[in-house]
């Protein structure tokens, strides 16, 4: 099953961005990021996922997806 979790990290690394770059670019804290990526996390906030999705220059849609 494919979660928004590996879809940010697919991304993430799509990009070439480590977790630090991606929160620093972002303004999400770090251990919001690495819950959502290892799906503790399974529904992020919407202004986290807004946050996430523009720092990755994707829309929401494909994070959810």
């Amino acid at each position: 099953m494919v979660t928004v979790g590996k879809n940010i990290k697919k991304a993430r690394n799509k990009l070439g961005l480590t977790q630090d770059d991606l929160v620093r670019k972002s303004g999400v804290k770090h251990t919001t990021l690495t819950k959502i990526e290892s799906d503790v996390v399974v529904k992020p906030s919407v202004q986290t996922m807004a946050k996430i999705a523009k720092a990755l220059g994707v829309s929401i849609e494909e994070l959810i997806k």
